[in-house]
């Protein structure tokens, strides 16, 4: 049988890792679906927020990236319409796979220029309610003047889950056909579980970029009320140094016995042996289509303090962390409590619950049929 050939554009990809979730999201699905498909991905050859080219890739042709994927890594000089057009009129492809709906150049454009294809455009959260907290204006302008012109008429979503499809319908039209699948976590490795006991001082991590919608400055105001020794390590690009700043005074105002330390960007293959380092991953942000960061601390053993807008839910009852409104500071206080002051026994079974919690997911096989069934019913 002929492999299916997918066409993916995305602004960011691999060897980038500032972007996020995304990244994370393509180079799982590409990981897995290694039979029976082939990739092809076009993107930029710089790293979110950077405009430095990435090294010892040579822009604007088709490079090898593994054995059934080749990337296009598009300088900023290339993109034009006539050039995307140009690239798309002579590659061969079956599917489209569009991430996201804003861009320009890998989510607009190509709707407009990939004629006779199979297109799926993957919202990642961009239609839900939380992510028009930024420049809600703009999209929701955005949103009206699409519908007003049929620009999504021939095109099929991919949601994540059920709530994200209904999200979609809502603002794109109930008629519109969306596909759920959820996104592909990375491969488990026990090599990477962590120790199943408490350090002393308690261990948090963070693994996100520093910004308004991730919570970090919620977060380091949460530790205000900690009365034991923790130690919180943050991992992630800093974009806005205005709430940089404000994060930098509320950790000068933290007790003495709390240390913050940032310590930058770590390249996403190292992301599972340093999280194994730590007790507890946090994360409080003001939604998550989907949290791969959340998911990979459970897989290494880490039970995760997040907040309820994420798939991530009924984490106490499974004994794997808590999941909890951000607008309720006496159950964000109880969760950081319960986990500084967690007996070792009660730990070591939490860690356990986690590792399994996350191990199930991630070989469940259903999950990998609905992201295959994504192309191979287009």
């Amino acid at each position: 049988m002929m492999a299916k050939k997918i066409l993916i554009t995305i602004d960011w990809f691999l060897p980038g890792t500032n972007s996020g979730g995304p990244v994370r999201s393509y180079a799982n699905l590409i990981a897995h679906l290694d039979e029976g498909f082939e990739f092809l991905i076009v993107t930029r050859n710089t790293d979110f927020g950077s405009t430095e080219p990435y090294k010892d890739i040579s822009p604007n042709v088709w490079t090898i990236f593994n054995a059934y994927t080749k990337v296009f890594y598009c300088s900023a000089d290339y993109l034009t319409k006539s050039n995307l057009k140009h690239l798309f009129d002579t590659t061969q492809f079956d599917v489209a796979y569009i991430n996201g709906i804003y861009s320009w150049y890998f989510s607009i454009l190509p709707i407009l220029l990939i004629k006779n294809k199979d297109v799926i455009v993957s919202a990642r959260g961009m239609l839900n309610p939380q992510a028009f907290s930024v420049k809600g204006f703009k999209k929701k302008g955005f949103i009206k003047f699409a519908n007003l012109f049929n620009f999504y008429k021939k095109v099929r979503f991919h949601a994540t889950n059920t709530e994200e499809a209904n999200y979609i319908k809502s603002l794109i039209g109930t008629h519109k056909l969306v596909s759920v699948a959820p996104n592909l976590p990375r491969k488990i490795d026990n090599s990477n579980k962590t120790q199943a006991f408490k350090q002393h001082p308690v261990r948090f991590v963070n693994l996100a970029r520093v910004s308004v919608e991730k919570g970090t400055l919620t977060m380091l105001k949460a530790f205000y009320h900690i009365t034991e020794p923790a130690v919180l390590d943050l991992y992630g690009p800093i974009y806005d140094e205005a709430y940089w700043a404000k994060c930098q005074s509320a950790i000068l105002k933290l007790p003495a016995h709390i240390e913050v330390n940032y310590k930058g960007i770590i390249d996403s293959e190292q992301v599972p042996a340093t999280l194994s380092k730590y007790d507890f991953f946090v994360l409080l942000s003001e939604g998550e289509n989907f949290g791969h960061a959340i998911l990979e601390a459970l897989s290494v053993g880490l039970p995760v303090l997040i907040s309820d807008q994420t798939p991530w839910r009924g984490l106490t009852a499974a004994k794997v962390g808590w999941d909890f409104s951000l607008k309720n500071e006496d159950a964000l206080i109880t969760a950081f409590q319960a986990a500084v002051h967690m007996s070792d026994t009660d730990y070591k079974n939490w860690s356990e619950a986690a590792f399994m919690y996350a191990k199930t997911f991630i070989e469940n096989p259903k999950v990998l049929e609905q992201n295959k069934a994504l192309f191979l019913d287009a």
